[in-house]
């Protein structure tokens, strides 16, 4: 009976580890089956090389160093458009055992120099500054203000073929002579080289180099260009790493910025989607249209859309002087107004233009440019404005008004109002000759100028932008002013003064003046224009034409390859400058933003019906 129980007991015994053994090997196939998932299908190592399944591979490490080396000197590696793994090794050596090594060598290097010096050999420079370097570190390791460190670097590279790698190892290997380090490949080593380049903390190359705290902190890996704040608005893609460009133009030293692109690149577009995103940042926007492109943006935000033409009943009066609250301002309101009314009537006159070697040529002689400004004075004054700020709140005079003072006076008089007579009773009579009926309190303004004559378009752009200045200065709040096609302001030395002055003062009424040309050489060529790009604190720099390119290298010190990017850019694409630092960039909309600013001829059948407002919350936009 007792033999049976013992025999029942090692049956069972046996059965439990017969489904133990089942259970482990079943658990094994699992794991070798995971692996087989997770690797490549084969690994061939070469002398020079290895195969990855498909892939081949190649691993360098760098073994010289120049002198010295500067923060961001990997930012070329990390930014580089190509597959590649770089693993950094970095080991702190005991001061003590340094500082004992330092002197032993010190020593030897000052008894080489005293025996080539002994023999009348040439001085060595490399070996004095070596024993300058060496004493250097010395002290600052012994009061503690660095630390010692043994640096290994690898580069495991990737490509489809051999001819590939090659390629791709030449451009890392120029990359570093540029900068004096070098690398080489680790024959009958790539084995050991991708053991040591793959994320499991093997150094199997073990080749290293001393480096100090200071040297060690400059290979910070993590310097590729980026331009992202925790509030700001969406600007599109970092081209460099596949980052968002978050940045908030009024954290700079000021919130201006210009846009240049030739035809058709995306600069409308980019504006209006910054404006777009703006406004729900709680910034008021104004715009000045010549080309009719803000009006569907305009009524989808329920903003307020102006048409200034000849037959519209829309008035501005270029002689309204602005609220102020400031008493500094107030007392001088009336001169700074008298000061644009010159540059506006000066345009009106026939401007001051700037000749093709540079010059300004006046339309107004010194003695016509006096009687203007008496004339000025006195059609205040026959209203009761002077001065005092306790008399600017008197209804301005217009026109009209100085056209009798004209009249009436004498010297260049009578002949001055016969030039301003198209104005008062002529063609243009109306729309700038007559007290303002207009109402700007809105967060989004668009003062379309289309209908407008060419003669009549840069005056009809001073007037609304003086106007605009007049309420920013009145109340100030977070605003963004566009101007587009700003180049036909910067032929006249009066009106691109204007707009020097608003982008010089613009930050501080809590202003960022956005300027937008197609026309740089204009631009440019202007001295104002580029004193405005001077006091823009951004800058963003669409696809060029190649005439274009020269002039903006030479502003922006472009180099050889952005220089030659310019001219290649796909619509949407570009440098966005912020500061310091530029970026390339993407420019990105959702689908329903692109409904809502989209210019494009083929779009054109999704515009709503013609009388159609739709109005859509900025809130809601994604």
């Amino acid at each position: 009976m007792g033999r049976k129980k013992l025999d029942a007991v090692d049956i069972a015994a046996q059965q439990r580890a017969r489904e133990q053994v089942e259970v482990e090997q079943a658990f094994l196939k699992g794991v070798t089956t995971l692996r087989d998932l997770i690797a490549p299908s084969s690994l061939e190592i070469h002398s020079s090389y290895f195969r990855l399944g498909t892939k081949y591979g190649r691993t360098l490490y760098v073994y010289g160093y120049p002198r010295q080396i500067y923060t961001g000197w990997l930012s070329s590696l990390i930014n580089i458009d190509e597959v590649l793994d770089v693993s950094m090794f970095i080991y702190p050596v005991e001061s003590q055992v340094v500082l004992n090594n330092l002197r032993k060598k010190v020593t030897q290097m000052q008894a080489t120099l005293s025996i080539n010096s002994e023999k009348g050999l040439t001085r060595d420079p490399g070996l004095e500054a070596a024993i300058n370097d060496a004493e250097e570190l010395r002290d600052q390791i012994q009061v503690g203000a660095e630390r010692f460190f043994r640096y290994g670097l690898y580069i495991t590279l990737y490509a489809d073929s051999l001819d590939e790698l090659g390629f791709v190892q030449h451009k890392i290997e120029t990359l570093f002579g540029q900068q004096m380090i070098f690398s080489k490949c680790a024959s009958s080593q790539q084995e050991q080289g991708l053991n040591s380049s793959i994320p499991q903390m093997s150094d199997q190359l073990q080749i290293r180099r001393n480096m100090n705290t200071g040297a060690i902190s400059t290979s910070f890996p993590f310097t590729s260009a980026d331009l992202t704040q925790e509030d700001g608005v969406l600007y599109g893609i970092n081209m460099h790493n596949n980052g968002l460009v978050i940045f908030d133009r009024f954290s700079l030293e000021n919130a201006n910025m210009v846009v240049f692109a030739k035809s058709g690149a995306g600069k409308s577009f980019t504006v209006k989607l910054e404006a777009l995103r703006s406004m729900m940042t709680g910034s008021d926007v104004i715009i000045i249209d010549p080309e009719n492109e803000y009006q569907k943006l305009a009524e989808a935000v329920g903003g307020s859309y102006i048409r200034l033409s000849l037959s519209s009943n829309i008035r501005i009066n270029p002689f309204d002087l602005p609220r102020v609250i400031d008493t500094d301002e107030a007392d001088n309101s009336l001169r700074a107004n008298l000061i644009t009314l010159h540059g506006l009537l000066k345009l009106m006159l026939g401007g001051t233009q700037i000749t093709n070697s540079g010059s300004a040529v006046s339309s107004l002689a010194p003695s016509e440019e006096a009687d203007l400004d008496q004339a000025l004075i006195d059609t205040y004054a026959r209203v009761g404005i002077t001065s005092d700020p306790l008399t600017h709140g008197s209804k301005p005079p217009t026109i009209g008004d100085l056209y009798d003072t004209l009249l009436h006076m004498g010297g260049n008089g009578p002949q001055l109002a016969q030039r301003l007579r198209k104005y008062t009773t002529g063609t243009f009579a109306g729309i700038f000759s007559q007290q303002s009926n207009i109402d700007i309190n809105n967060n989004m303004v668009v003062f379309n100028i289309r209908d407008l004559e060419d003669e009549l378009r840069p005056v009809a752009m001073y007037i609304v932008l003086s106007h605009i200045w007049n309420i920013i200065r009145t109340e100030q709040k977070k605003r963004m002013l566009i101007v587009d096609e700003a180049w036909q302001l910067m032929k006249y030395d009066d009106s691109a003064n204007f707009m020097y002055s608003m982008a010089k003062r613009a930050r501080k009424y809590y202003l960022g003046l956005t300027t937008i040309s197609q026309d740089v050489e204009d631009f440019m060529g202007s001295k104002m224009g580029r004193a405005i790009v001077a006091n823009s604190s951004m800058q963003i720099l669409l696809k060029q034409s190649s005439s274009a390119v020269d002039v903006l290298s030479d502003v922006f010190k472009l180099t050889e390859e952005e220089k030659k990017r310019l001219t290649n850019f796909p619509v949407g694409q570009g440098l966005f400058f912020a500061g310091q630092n530029h970026v390339h960039i993407q420019i990105e909309a959702s689908e329903t933003e692109k409904q809502l600013i989209s210019t494009s001829p083929k779009d054109s059948t999704q515009t709503p019906r013609s009388g159609a407002t739709s109005y859509i919350n900025p809130e809601s936009i994604i």
